[in-house]
């Protein structure tokens, strides 16, 4: 990234990026003053009054929002006024700019955030639901000329075309293998042309299924160099697969055996995939049942969450 920027910068293209939910924003934010004199606009925090990049061209100036991934807490403290959702803080987000901008001249949002009716995959790491929901209403963001996001993995339109996810570059898990990665190139005239154009790695994600006789072959794979996730039809023992398969495809990542009943492991463990992804409120609610053999009051979940928020910004700050 550091190269990209430098080159672009170099090269007089101004570029503009958020902080994300995976992102330390106060080390990102260490010396974005200084990149911003070479054209490389990183915004890493909310505030009160932030100002938007602009562009200009012949048909006028474009105003660019920058809003970092945040936590309702963060939106509470720079708007002053109860906020205790992500759909809250957005609300709070949109309204200041429409308070403060000519929503006819042409804005775009830059947004790190889960818009509800986004296809997630494994790959994301759930967003925070403190209030109950992360997900944020995407009417909430029909203003805009062009809202470009990002969070979730796969490249789509949410809601309305021009509110899109451009996708991340690379496949990060199996459960992104039929995902077809692209680079999103959106032109803002008088009108807006969105355009994908596609990225082809040069080992990509792909699962490959057979017996072991047929899979040694080498011909079970679109390209032997991919990145392999392999299920073995096999019943029996089989010595060493892995050692042996690696052989013909130097890049397997994960093999899976059928059990006893028929099912590979990685279905038998659906169960525990969905606790993990449980959110930590829900962890403590399923607890809470479980001990007290009673459900957590709304009083006692706004503590929890409560605390759950407080622990989740200062390690946002570490």
């Amino acid at each position: 990234m550091n190269d990209a920027f430098l080159e672009l910068s170099r090269a007089g293209i101004p570029v503009m990026a958020i902080s994300g939910n995976h992102d330390s924003s106060d080390r990102l934010a260490f010396g974005s003053e200084l990149l911003q004199l070479g054209g490389v606009h990183l915004h890493t925090s909310l505030h009160q009054n932030r100002e938007p990049v602009v562009l200009e061209d012949e048909h006028g100036p474009v105003s660019f929002h920058l809003i970092p991934y945040i936590e309702p807490a963060e939106a509470r403290a720079a708007f002053d006024k109860k906020i205790t959702t992500h759909d809250e803080a957005y609300r709070a987000i949109v309204e200041d700019i429409e308070e403060r901008f000519d929503m006819n001249e042409r804005h775009v949002l830059i947004g790190h955030a889960f818009i509800q009716g986004g296809m997630e995959s494994d790959s994301e790491e759930r967003l925070t639901m403190l209030g109950g929901t992360p997900y944020i209403d995407a009417e909430l963001l029909r203003p805009f000329t062009y809202v470009a996001l990002g969070h979730l993995h796969q490249p789509q339109q949410v809601g309305h075309p021009h509110i899109r996810y451009s996708g991340s570059p690379l496949k990060y898990s199996f459960s992104e293998v039929n995902h077809r990665k692209s680079v999103t190139v959106v032109q803002i005239e008088e009108d807006v042309s969105i355009e994908s154009r596609p990225l082809v790695p040069r080992k990509d994600l792909e699962i490959v299924e057979g017996f072991f006789t047929e899979l040694m072959k080498g011909h079970a794979a679109d390209r032997v160099e991919n990145y392999l996730n392999i299920r073995l039809l096999d019943e029996g023992e089989i010595l060493d697969p892995v050692g042996q398969l690696r052989t013909i495809y130097p890049n397997i990542l994960h093999l899976e055996r059928k059990s006893t009943s028929g099912v590979f492991i990685e279905e038998e463990v659906a169960k525990v995939r969905e606790k993990r992804n449980k959110s930590p409120l829900e962890v403590v609610e399923d607890y809470y049942q479980l001990v007290k053999e009673e459900e957590l009051t709304e009083g006692k979940k706004r503590v929890i969450q409560e605390v759950l928020e407080e622990v989740r910004t200062s390690e946002k700050e570490r």
